[in-house]
């Protein structure tokens, strides 16, 4: 017994430190990370779901990672001189999660390879060759597909089967909507619903695009992720409530943050999936090797609080069917 258990103690001895070595590279590796919005707080940093996974992989900010960000804070010009300001650092990897991170990225280094965690019609918008094979320095995982658009007017009308006139807020200055709309009218009259588009590209557009909703006379406002949208959330949920306008939107957090109706991809799938492919190439895989993936997971949440706030009911039916009902 006396000398198995050395014999254990020497094992133990000698695999410790190879597993130590296997999550201390012993070079340090750098991505950077592009954003729209405001600049996450520490506790926001940490609760990541993308570091998470990376945590998971064994990739340790502070430890074998570095990790280098930059945020417009809503103010979207400032996105080719951060990711400039991110080449010049020469990260191994640069993450980019959206339309206008991704071009600015794109911009800035045909090199250093890009994963996107979430952008919409990567080949008719000219990113990637193709899906299966991406052929730059760019892959990822792509969301937001026009079916899905699609599919939230169906969500909302076994909701409110009596909605006649949806308000559509869109930011014509996004090339993804140039795309999506004219498919999506057609759907929405296919459903026995009236699409009203109304664009909103600058943040003093507001007003203007408040006041042609509200002259329409809507039964719902439809409000996609987009990225002016998503900084100016608060101040449309604001409008919404005022005018008692039952709302839909995309992800889980939309909501969250008082609107009826969520129905989108899975962030946490999107954020793991980009995670793994910084991983594969932070080992020595080629982005252009990597197809890039569609999302598969969906989230479906009603917010019962929004819908009694303006004396909806929710069809049972309806109800039965989200992953999440807030109460």
């Amino acid at each position: 017994m006396k000398a198995l258990a050395l014999i254990t103690l020497a094992l133990g001895i000698l695999v410790a430190p190879l597993a130590v070595e296997a999550q201390q590279p012993g070079k340090v590796a750098r991505i950077g990370i592009l954003g729209t919005g405001p600049y996450p707080s520490e506790a926001q940093q940490q609760q990541s779901l993308f570091l998470q996974k990376l945590r998971e992989l064994g990739w340790q900010e502070g430890h074998n990672l570095a990790v280098e960000r930059r945020f417009a804070e809503g103010q979207f010009d400032r996105l080719p001189d951060l990711a400039a300001d991110l080449v010049r650092l020469k990260p191994d990897v640069i993450v980019a999660a959206g339309q206008l991170p991704v071009r600015a990225a794109q911009q800035a280094t045909t090199t250093i390879p890009i994963v996107i965690s979430g952008a919409s019609m990567l080949v008719e918008q000219g990113i990637v060759a193709s899906l299966a094979h991406p052929g730059s320095n760019i892959t990822g995982v792509e969301n937001n597909r026009p079916e899905l658009y699609s599919k939230r007017l169906e969500i909302l009308k076994e909701a409110m089967p009596q909605i006649a006139r949806v308000a559509f807020l869109y930011n014509p200055t996004n090339p993804f909507f140039t795309l999506l709309l004219p498919g999506l009218e057609t759907d929405a009259r296919a459903l026995g619903v009236q699409l009203q588009p109304v664009a909103v590209g600058r943040p003093d557009e507001f007003e203007a695009a408040f006041a042609a909703i509200v002259a329409s006379h809507p039964d719902a406002l439809f409000i996609p992720t987009e990225a002016l949208l998503n900084v100016h959330r608060q101040q449309i949920m604001d409008f919404a409530a005022m005018h008692q306008f039952p709302t839909l939107g995309g992800e889980r957090g939309f909501a969250e943050a008082g609107g009826l109706i969520a129905f989108g991809f899975s962030q946490r799938e999107l954020a793991q999936r980009a995670a793994v492919y910084v991983d594969k190439i932070l080992k020595g895989a080629k982005p252009a090797d990597l197809p890039v993936q569609q999302a598969t997971k969906f989230e479906f949440v009603i917010n019962l609080k929004a819908a009694k706030q303006i004396g909806l009911t929710i069809p049972g039916r309806v109800l039965e069917r989200a992953n999440q009902v807030i109460k």
